[in-house]
Order: C-alpha cells, then structure tokens, then sequence
C-alpha cells in the first residue's frame, strides 16, 4: 500500500465533492456543507491555493493512486498564531489500516516546516476513540477535557483538547 500526501487543484473539484459527500460525518465539524457541491469544492480549492503554507497546510491522502481522506493544519490567529489546528478525514473502507496515523506524522512534520508554529493542537469529540489513539501515537498529549463543548445530530459531547509542542 503506497501512502502520499499530496496538494490539492482546482482539477480536484470532482474528486473532493466526491470524497465529502461519502466521508463518515459522525465526529466532523458541521462547517462542511452537506451536501456538498461542487461549488463548495471550487471555493474550499480556491482558499487552500490561496493561503497554502501561508496560514494552513492542505493535502490531499492519496492511497494507491485514490484519493480518499484529506488532512489540513490551519495556523490560528491574534495570540494564539503560534498554534496551528490539525484536522483530518479519511474513508470509512480505509479505517484501521494505520493510515491515519503514517498521514498525521507526516503532516505534522511539513506544518511545523512550513509555518511559524510553536504547537498543533486536536480536538476529538470524546466518542473518537480512533481519532484519539492516531493522536497518541504521534506523540500529542491530553490536555484536558472541555464538557458538554459540542452538538453533532443533537447529541452533546466532550472534546478533548490534545496538543503536541515542537521540540
């Protein structure tokens, strides 16, 4: 199995609505349209060339030739600039293959390279078990626990607040 990141076109739009409109949603933010349209991934595309390695590092996780997640680290702003948020999603049929977990060490790596980032920080909801081992192992350590900090399909959950500081 051949593991890459890659960065994303415009000529992604067909394969990014695609992937959006097939990812499992349960632990994802809801500022992802659904459904999602192919004017959504021409405006999400254009905003990652626009400020890729400028505020955020965008990639798409190719396996095999196939695109099937995609992972970005977004550098915050004011006071907290020098932290950037990982976030990450990946096809369900590829879950529990180590992918995630090769993806978010490279990618951590290439935003600590490619932006002025002191920490990256992750917020799992609390029922992400997986999301939350992938972290682990990558070496980001539990910070705390914001309860009752978030609404996904009506049901409230706990987000953890996970960070890993650049050495």
């Amino acid at each position: 199995m051949l593991i890459e990141l890659r960065q994303w076109t415009l000529a992604d739009t067909e394969v990014l609505t695609t992937l959006c409109n097939a990812v499992d949603r349960r632990y994802l933010s809801d500022r992802m349209p659904d459904p999602y349209t192919e004017t959504d991934a021409k405006t999400w595309l254009t905003m990652v060339a626009e400020n890729d390695s400028v505020t955020g590092v965008f990639r798409a996780i190719v396996v095999d030739g196939l695109v099937v997640g995609s992972i970005s680290v977004e550098q915050k702003s004011d006071v907290y600039r020098i932290d950037g948020e990982i976030g990450y999603m990946l096809l369900s049929d590829y879950w529990n293959q180590g992918i995630m977990t090769k993806v978010v060490q490279q990618m951590c790596a290439i935003a600590f390279r490619s932006l002025p980032l002191k920490r990256i920080t992750a917020n799992p909801f609390q029922p992400n078990l997986a999301s939350i081992q992938v972290l682990r192992k990558n070496g980001f350590v539990h910070e705390g626990t914001l309860r009752n900090a978030v609404v996904k399909h009506g049901e409230i959950f706990d987000l953890c607040v996970f960070g890993l500081v650049k050495l």
